[in-house]
């Protein structure tokens, strides 16, 4: 119901009680109907659902299968590694999953701990959950309040509603009835739960609770969003269920073939050959399945996170990491992102023809910018510490720190001219005046609304001298006025008048002589422009979507080059009047966004997602939770809510939109080395699974043992993958149109870049194994694991580039792919020793020449690799 439409007489009513408030049995009565005044949770998934869940990936399940045959057949050491890397991946799933948000606690934080009612006609203070439709609330300074409410008392009350509708400066209140229908934000007979008074003091009547508050539907709106994979999530689940399906069905094929072998041969006994069959089957299974992927690429988006932290961006879940890097439209707030949520004085105007900012030399003032400056300094109420930290209106905070900024300390101005009396602002009057001392005379000082100043002065102040404020100079201060307004600033005016008492009353407030404007606004960050500029450059757009006013959010737009020549700009109210249709339609040509709510919010993040844009979403207030919750990633502000950074995947320390540019660079890079790393990766897998089905074929042996396989995979492979993934940004990062959220990460020359190594590993270990096998099988087995764990290790030089060689690339550049070389070279070393030999099924006779030959022929891919890059270009 539209309580701010109602008389608060009306509002009493309808509700069914009275200025005194309702009776205890009342209380009790709507108690037991409509519950506590708190919000109410959904259950969530436990620990261990999570950890049984992480089991469902196909590939799992295969080497789950390996693992329970190989503990049955006693190969304990193989089953016992499988078991040891399944649970630790699913330990980091569990771990990643509980990072999730958990905006409702928060917003329970947020709720006021107690409020004072009327009940039976007597004040009390309760406990603000026991708190009912009906009851009469006092509101004073300081108060956080406890209940959406329709204000039916009203003095200078002021309420900071930042953290709800996204304004910046508080909301000035009244009591009186609103005829128009008009958004949430500019409904001023009305307060919301979990908001501040900041100024003035006032009595309200509750009119919703609980879930039925603006800051509950806020909370119903973050419940209802589910959470959302990233772009690499969905492609390496929709990759890892299809390849799990191909591996198991190949290793099905296999283990049949041979099986069929088996039955249709003179064996007799059939049990040893059936298990070495599926032991064949298994190395396949083994061989193929990058069981360290999951680990490595969050490994490598951990990393990811240290670099975005280091340009002031945290990550609150690590996937975010490589959604940055398909971003492709930024939803963004303009206070304190785009803007630097300070208000500021750019301009001013003294009724002589002047206007420009004043001279930071103070003695070169004119009397009248020195007049118009003790009037901003002495008529106002806030102050600046030595921590530069500030209290007080906004607006206010701005004058003083202009004062500061012309080397006019307004702390000395104070202490030289005292107050002596005051007239407090008052909304319905919207000034306030002080009286001081000044050149030995009394005089009144006041500040205020243009509009309401002008019509309270007879005189003005010109060329040094005191003059009629005719008609035609009073037109040209309103034109001033509405200039400085058509550019969206925030305009003060100043007046003075020498008076005899010390005595005042509002009604001195008349016979004013006029002195000048100041003129406001939150400016744009710097370096906004340009990271602007560069976001649109890397094919990135940027949508502004703001509580602030439409004519506010425009002028800043166009100034950032956000608004450009034909784009549409849209209040919140305006949107709600478009068809689904009509705003699909228009989507691409809306960059501002004004006066939006909540639900506004949600809906514009998703028509870009139903445009298949990946989406970013920033924001620090209540208000933004279930957007910052929808995006593809939310980004929340340093300075923001709880709320608001519990519903993010990132937040911002500086709360600044270039940071959200420069982790954008750094998302793409970690997605193309994650790339690098996952080539890397089946390149290796490839050639071992080709050796292992071309020995089939020929009828050899097994070119390799499961736990070879595994330790390749988990071991020797892990340490270059990573290294891959902390490659240097390439230098044309940011030239590039972000990537099809669909696009597969083997797309364009990827998948024949993996058949190319692969293909050369697995030709060089068929050799090596033919070699091996004029000696004995087991040679055989040592010449293949050491052709393909050289080959796979000497692989990270070529996989660093897939256009430059690795001296092109810079050969030292990476120094962690050198780390990694050497680190796995000498892990291989560990299998060469006499105690160690025989688990890895190295024979004694496998000595330096076997070894030159295996290390040759790996050696040999690496320089065809890398050749590849000169006679046939091509990049991934």
């Amino acid at each position: 119901m539209n309580h701010y439409h109602e008389t608060k007489e009306k509002v009493l009513e309808s509700i069914g009680t009275t200025k005194e408030g309702l009776s205890q049995s009342e209380v009790d009565k709507r108690l037991e109907e409509n519950g506590y005044n708190e919000i109410s949770r959904k259950d969530k998934k436990s620990i261990f659902s999570m950890f049984i869940e992480s089991f469902k990936d196909p590939m799992v399940i295969v080497l789950l299968i390996v693992a329970i045959v190989q503990v049955a057949i006693g190969e304990w050491i193989e089953s016992l590694i499988i078991f040891v890397v399944l649970i630790l991946n699913s330990i980091l799933s569990v771990v990643q999953t509980k990072k999730a948000e958990d905006s409702l606690e928060s917003l329970e934080k947020m709720s006021a701990p107690t409020a004072n009612v009327f009940r039976d006609g007597k004040r009390k203070e309760i406990e603000a959950r026991k708190l009912v439709v009906g009851d009469v609330v006092a509101l004073e300074a300081g108060d956080n309040i406890p209940a959406d409410g329709r204000l039916i008392e009203a003095e200078s009350l002021q309420v900071e509603e930042g953290a709800l509708t996204g304004e910046s400066m508080p909301s000035e209140k009244t009591d009186k009835a609103l005829s128009e229908d008009i958004p949430l934000a500019d409904r001023i007979n009305m307060v919301y739960s979990s908001t501040m008074v900041t100024a003035g003091r006032g009595m309200m009547v509750v009119t919703s609770t609980g879930e039925g508050t603006e800051m509950g539907k806020v909370a119903e709106l973050v419940q209802n969003v589910s959470a959302k994979q990233t772009p690499l999530q969905r492609q390496l689940a929709t990759f890892s269920k299809k390849l799990g399906v191909a591996i198991l069905l190949l290793s099905l094929l296999i283990f049949g073939i041979q099986a069929a072998r088996i039955f249709l041969g003179d064996t007799q006994d059939i049990t040893v050959p059936l298990l070495n069959a599926f032991m064949f089957a298994a190395a396949v299974a083994v061989a193929a399945i990058p069981e360290a992927l999951q680990s490595i690429v969050t490994i490598v988006l951990s990393v990811g996170t240290n670099k975005m932290a280091k340009n002031n961006a945290i990550i609150r879940q690590l996937p975010a990491v490589e959604t940055l890097g398909s971003t492709s439209v930024i939803c963004t707030d303009k206070t304190g992102t785009l803007t630097q949520n300070k208000m500021t004085v750019v301009d001013d105007y003294i009724p002589n023809g002047e206007s420009n900012l004043f001279s930071g030399d103070s003695s070169k003032w004119s009397e009248s910018e020195k007049i118009l400056m003790q009037v901003a300094v002495l008529a106002n109420d806030s102050t600046i510490n030595e921590k530069g930290e500030s209290s007080g209106d906004p607006t206010e905070v701005a004058l003083i720190a202009y004062s500061n900024k012309q080397n006019l300390p307004y702390g000395s101005v104070r202490d030289e001219y005292p107050r002596i009396a005051e007239l407090p602002f008052d909304s319905s009057r919207k000034r306030m005046s002080t009286v001081h001392e000044i050149d030995g005379e009394k005089r009144l000082l006041t500040k205020g609304g243009p509009d309401f100043l002008f019509k309270l002065c007879s005189r003005v102040r010109m060329d040094g001298e005191t003059v009629e404020l005719t008609e035609e100079r009073l037109e040209e201060l309103r034109q001033k006025n509405e200039e400085f307004s058509d550019q969206a600033m925030r305009v003060l005016a100043f007046a003075y008048k020498p008076i005899d008492s010390t005595e005042v009353s509002i009604e001195d407030e008349d016979d004013l002589i006029f002195i000048g404007l100041l003129a406001m606004i939150d400016p744009p960050r710097e370096a906004v422009y340009h990271a602007v500029e560069d976001a649109a450059n890397a094919g990135v757009r940027t949508v502004m979507i703001t509580g602030d006013h439409k004519t506010t959010a425009r002028a800043i737009g166009r100034d950032l080059n956000i608004f450009k020549k034909g784009d549409l700009a849209y209040t919140g109210q305006e949107l709600d009047e478009l068809s689904e249709e009509e705003l699909m339609d228009q989507l691409e040509e809306i960059t501002v966004y004004a006066r939006v709510t909540p639900e506004n919010k949600i809906r514009i993040v998703t028509a870009w997602q139903n445009k298949n844009q990946i989406t970013a979403m920033t924001g620090d207030g209540v208000n933004d939770a279930p957007a910052l919750k929808q995006a593809d990633i939310g980004i929340a502000m340093g300075s923001g809510t709880d709320v608001a950074k519990d519903a993010s995947a990132m937040i911002l320390t500086d709360d600044n939109f270039v940071s959200i540019v420069r982790a954008i660079s750094v998302g793409r890079t970690i997605y193309s080395n994650i790339k690098k790393s996952i080539a890397y990766l089946f390149s290796g897998n490839l050639g071992a699974v080709i050796a292992i089905i071309f020995a089939l074929i020929v009828n050899w042996v097994s070119p390799f043992t499961a736990l070879q396989l595994l330790f390749i995979n988990l071991v020797n492979d892990s340490l270059p993958a990573i290294a891959l993934g902390l490659e240097p940004a390439e230098p044309n990062v940011m030239e590039q149109k972000p990537r099809d959220p669909d696009e597969s990460v083997f797309s364009g020359n990827t998948f024949r870049i993996v058949l190319f190594r692969g293909v050369l590993i697995a030709i060089a270990v068929i050799i090596s194994q033919y070699i091996g096998l004029q000696t004995s099988n087991e040679m055989s087995v040592a010449m293949a694991f050491t052709t393909l764990i050289l080959s796979r290790t000497l692989q990270v030089f070529p996989a660093r580039s897939n256009v430059e060689t690795s001296i092109g690339a810079g050969f030292f550049h990476n120094k962690f792919v050198i780390i990694a070389f050497v680190v796995c070279i000498g892990l291989y070393g560990i299998t060469l020793l006499p105690a160690v030999r025989s688990v890895f099924y190295i024979p004694a006779a496998f000595g330096l020449t076997e070894w030159a030959i295996a290390a040759g022929l790996a050696f040999a891919t690496t320089i065809i690799m890398e050749l590849r890059k000169i006679v046939l270009p091509y990049k991934v």
